[in-house]
């Protein structure tokens, strides 16, 4: 269990007032982690969302971003594209005073990296709109945030990793682990010595995702061993919270490249992994389960179980005209597409189950249950909920004064 009294990480500094730096100025603040999924946007987050209670401009920028999206730049009068994440910072915390131009400077899709062996992309160019991007968010800002891509060495193949990158900028760096003693130590040691080699200041630690039953081992022996070992302190020790890793329906309209045929507007309800059914009893069993079971229950079933999917769809409107408990019940139908194909019959029906979300997909039921149970659901600004829950769990176990003093330098 973790105690009030273990929460010693700055809980109090969220309310802070913003200390005066008068000789000091503080370097960028570069959010790197040891591997992927490991909550680095998650902790960009909480890192923003502290600052800006500390300064009154916070500017944000991912030098080097992969999957992209389309956005419209003011200032260009055109859409560019931009790394997805900055999307997610802009809009969450209306970043106003930056534009979209100039916190996504290199994206690298897919063949970037072949054009830039073969010579078509030049290295001197591709550093040069970094490092004029970042000179016109800081320009902008109080304090900059910068967040990497992935691990410290992400980028090496076109001589623009993370720990380059932070050189280049100027930044500390913050490094972002998951909850254990041996291995995260071990996979923290390999990025702090990329880190040494180009001379980037560590900032601190934070080691995310730790089990509860775990946490105040976690907390005493890493604190303990990254400041014997590193003198680099523990800046943030951040208990699991299952609830951010549970995919929501819009989630897996994304992973499944579909969409829900009903029940649209519960695109953001969530579903824990752990409570999902592949239905392969009678119609009566099913029908004991989706009344006995949690109600948010993530149900598969195969394309030709018409029984199971007029059943649900009958659940649903009993359910609503008995008003026994709210129906947050969702049903995932599979087949695949070259095989079989729902009953035009059937497909009429959906029409008016707004409260029951149906989705269709093309693949079978072990194949869309391995997917789901392989997937790391990232967040998006369209899923506020999630993003306000995150920001709320992380924010109170960082260290922002430590932080701050570790990034600060003599003028």
């Amino acid at each position: 269990m973790i105690s009030v009294s273990s929460i010693t990480i700055a809980r109090s500094a969220a309310s802070s007032a913003c200390r005066p730096f008068s000789t000091k100025r503080i370097r960028p603040i570069f959010v790197a982690a040891t591997k992927q999924h490991a909550g680095k946007t998650t902790t960009s987050l909480a890192l923003m969302s502290g600052l800006q209670k500390r300064f009154s401009k916070v500017g944000f920028i991912k030098p080097v971003g992969q999957q992209h999206v389309t956005v419209h730049s003011p200032t260009l009068g055109k859409d560019i594209r931009v790394d997805k994440d900055i999307c997610l910072l802009k809009e969450q915390f209306h970043l106003d005073h930056i534009d979209y131009r100039h916190m996504s400077p290199v994206i690298i899709p897919r063949g970037y990296t072949k054009k830039y062996i073969d010579g078509e992309i030049n290295h001197d160019d591709q550093l040069q709109q970094i490092n004029t991007s970042y000179g016109e968010v800081s320009k902008a800002s109080d304090v900059v945030l910068i967040e990497g891509t992935g691990h410290c060495a992400v980028g090496s193949i076109v001589n623009a990793n993370n720990a380059q990158v932070a050189s280049m900028l100027g930044a500390s760096m913050l490094l972002i682990a998951n909850g254990g003693l041996g291995s995260a130590f071990d996979e923290l040691e390999l990025n702090r010595v990329l880190c040494a080699n180009y001379n980037v200041p560590i900032a601190g630690i934070v080691m995310n995702r730790v089990r509860a039953d775990k946490y105040e081992q976690t907390k005493h022996y890493m604190s303990k061993a990254f400041q014997d070992n590193w003198g680099i302190p523990l800046l943030g020790c951040i208990p699991d919270r299952p609830f951010l890793g549970c995919p929501a329906l819009a989630d897996l309209e994304r992973l499944f490249h579909s969409e829900l045929v009903c029940g649209h507007a519960h695109r953001y309800r969530h579903y824990n992994v752990k409570d999902i059914n592949l239905i392969t009893t009678s119609l009566t069993r099913f029908l004991e389960n989706i009344r006995s079971k949690a109600p948010r229950t993530l149900y598969i079933c195969h394309i030709t179980r018409d029984d199971i999917i007029l059943g649900f769809m009958a659940e649903y409107q009993r359910n609503r005209r008995e008003e026994e408990r709210p129906f947050e019940a969702a049903l995932l139908v599979c087949g695949r597409k070259d095989k079989y194909q729902m009953a035009d019959e059937v497909c009429d029906m959906f029409e008016g189950l707004e409260g029951a979300p149906v989705m269709v997909v093309g693949y079978s039921t072990h194949q869309a249950m391995q997917l789901i149970h392989d997937y790391t659901p990232k967040l998006n600004i369209d899923d506020k909920n999630r993003v306000r829950k995150a920001v709320e769990h992380y924010e109170p176990y960082i260290d922002f004064d430590q932080l701050l003093d570790r990034a600060s330098a003599e003028e």
